[in-house]
């Protein structure tokens, strides 16, 4: 199907990036038993040595991407998780998991007395002096 086709079915039709504006530090390349494996296009990104290392690092660094030590300080103070009793338990990120608050039960004798008693004073003839 050519271009013109495709935007009557209502496909909307984008040009492909070149091949040659693209400047990736390697590709992904599959091995005989058909793992796919990242294959460098430079040779000193191909070293095993402290100067290939580095060159990695480079050729990968994204400005959006910062790595962030994941682990939490083990003397540090728990941190809340108000997600946790809501959306599941996670027993390795669980955090401090808090209740809320439950208002004191109502005493229902004591409410229905109240009622009696109240029904009884509007039954009752005002007291004339």
């Amino acid at each position: 199907m050519n271009e013109d086709e495709l935007r009557k079915l209502g496909w909307r039709v984008r040009p492909r990036r070149s091949a040659a504006g693209d400047h990736r530090p390697g590709r992904i390349t599959f091995d005989e038993r058909g793992n796919a494996i990242y294959t460098w296009n430079d040779e000193l990104l191909d070293e095993d040595s402290a100067e290939g290392e580095c060159a990695r690092r480079h050729a990968l660094a994204h400005p959006g991407l910062a790595i962030v030590e994941d682990d939490p300080d083990p003397n540090g103070p728990i941190r809340h998780n108000p997600n946790g009793l809501r959306f599941g338990y996670n027993p390795y990120e669980s955090g401090l998991l808090v209740k809320k608050e439950r208002r004191p039960k109502r005493d229902l004798r004591a409410l229905s007395k109240w009622i009696e008693m109240k029904r009884r004073l509007s039954q009752q003839p005002p007291d004339e002096d």
